[in-house]
This record gives structure tokens, sequence and C-alpha cells, in this order.
């Protein structure tokens, strides 16, 4: 099928940057859109940014928009997440996901069918 792995996470001061990175393997023809979600400490798996496949376009969640970049290379079958001018709050498992659905996939996270395993995400003040 099709299998996520993600990469880059780690410990980042508040105001710096950091870039993950989602491999994709499998059958990655079926895929339509790739997104990134993250899941804070005691809250619901939550929406950070979406790319269209064929097309590249992007949509982001309102709050982090401005801060984060998420890009594609299809040649190399990955996904980036580029985060700039961390927070604390920021701090959270990041997941890498994929959906084969056309329309309704957006940004809930249940229409997403392929996940990666997550790469942590720390940042300090």
């Amino acid at each position: 099928q099709v299998q996520l792995v993600e990469s880059g996470g780690g410990l980042v001061q508040a105001g710096g940057s950091l870039r993950l990175s989602c491999a994709v393997s499998g059958r990655t023809f079926t895929i339509y859109h790739m997104a990134w979600f993250r899941q804070l400490p005691g809250k619901e798996r939550e929406f950070v940014a979406r790319i269209t496949k064929s097309s590249g376009n992007t949509y982001y969640a309102d709050s982090l928009k401005g801060r984060v970049t998420i890009a594609r290379d299809n040649a190399k079958n990955t996904v980036s997440l580029e985060m700039n001018s961390l927070k604390t709050e920021d701090t959270a498992i990041y997941y890498c996901a994929a959906t084969t659905l056309l329309v309704g996939g957006g940004t809930i996270a249940s229409r997403y069918g392929y996940w990666g395993q997550g790469t942590q995400v720390t940042v300090s003040s």
C-alpha cells in the first residue's frame, strides 16, 4: 500500500526553525493529498498543513499560516514541513498523512488512510 516515515524532529529553542521530512513509498500514484497533523499533550490530533500531490496547491491552519510551509518533491517522493518562529506551544508529535480521496480529506484526520509513526518536536524557552 502506502508507507510514510517522518524524520527531522528534535529539540529547538523558541524563535528557531525546524524542517521535518516525510518519505513516501509504495503505491504513491494513488495519493491525492498529503498533510501534516500534530498532537499536543492531552489534546486531539489537529491539522497543520495540506498539499495536493499533483498541483502543489497548499492549505494551512489559520493559527499557523505564515509560520509553516509545506512542500513536496514528487520525483523524490518526499513531503516537507518547514516551521519558523517556533513557540513552546508548538511542542507536539508531528505526523505525516496521506489520502487517496480527491475531495473530503481536507483537515479531518479520519479522512486520511495512511499515517507515519510520528516525530517529536520539542520547543524550549
